[in-house]
């Protein structure tokens, strides 16, 4: 049986920044243009942080029954380990999703009804990323969807729910966001290239190959701090994003450098970080603008 702590680990904690990031940037985005409410923000941060923990235990579960976790580096596996039975990480993750949908219906009843589509989608879209007959995140459709999903959908989302509307500079902050966030999965799939492709899991870097995927994570990380840019018609403060390059640099580095397998999890965690960083900084410029 699982303890606490490998329960925590398991939900895999150094991802909470692609949840908490999204609605940070996208309070700020909101509150350039109006009076934010911020009981529908906290449950936004509800929703975004229920999602992504409960994706972190799908694929727990998906993953380790399929034996794609039989050996792989990085975070606790709790069913590839062994520390917890699939139908006790498969009951967390619906527990989660659960929290998600109950707090996101909450929005949806007091914004607009056709934010349940969309939440449907996201839950759908966080179940079958490893779960199902044909997984997408098996065929390399995974940094896409965490694109979409933790970048347009959570930005923009968060935008719409706390003001009511959505503009260009929304977009510009969920793109960069996004970017950011699907950084993170690419490190991890570089991470994953050799035993991923020996288990049959065709993730995006295993198709790209190890060279692509470092030009990939490259690109991606610079994404946001053309953003920083494109904001600075709006408000020069949005030049505040650039205290996050420090940490884009340092996660860049194993990356560059052509580190391998554990070398490569400091650049997860960075990612993050600086993901964190640029949204906080951006959010409050624009806020403040």
């Amino acid at each position: 049986m699982a303890t606490v702590n490998e329960w925590i680990q398991g939900a895999r904690p150094r991802t909470l920044p692609n949840a908490i990031a999204p609605v940070v940037a996208g309070v700020g985005a909101a509150a350039r243009i109006g009076d934010v409410v911020w009981w529908k923000a906290g449950l936004a941060l509800v929703v975004s942080l229920a999602l992504i923990i409960g994706v972190n235990f799908a694929n727990d579960y998906s993953d380790g029954i399929r034996g794609t976790d039989d050996d792989r580096v990085g975070p606790m596996r709790l069913v590839g380990s062994k520390a917890a039975s699939p139908s006790a990480v498969k009951a967390a993750a619906f527990t989660c999703f659960g929290i998600g949908a109950v707090c996101g219906l909450v929005l949806a009843a007091t914004t607009a009804w056709w934010l349940i589509a969309i939440g449907v989608v996201c839950i759908a879209g966080a179940w079958f990323y490893t779960g199902g007959k044909k997984p997408y995140g098996y065929l390399g459709f995974g940094e896409i969807a965490v694109f979409v999903f933790f970048g347009l959908v959570a930005v923009l989302g968060t935008q719409f729910v706390t003001i009511g509307r959505i503009d260009w500079v929304g977009g510009v902050a969920a793109v960069a966001v996004g970017s950011f966030s699907s950084a993170v999965l690419v490190a991890n799939n570089l991470r994953d290239i050799p035993t991923d492709t020996e288990s049959g899991k065709v993730t995006l870097a295993v198709r790209l190959g190890d060279r692509g995927t470092r030009g990939l994570f490259v690109f991606l990380i610079a994404v946001p701090f053309i953003a920083t840019i494109v904001l600075l018609p709006v408000t020069t403060a949005a030049l505040a994003g650039l205290i996050a390059a420090p940490l884009a640099a340092v996660a860049l580095r194993p990356v560059a450098s052509g580190a391998k397998g554990r070398d490569l999890i400091p650049s997860l965690a960075t990612t993050g970080l600086a993901m964190l960083a640029w949204s906080v900084a951006t959010g409050l410029a624009l806020a403040f603008s």
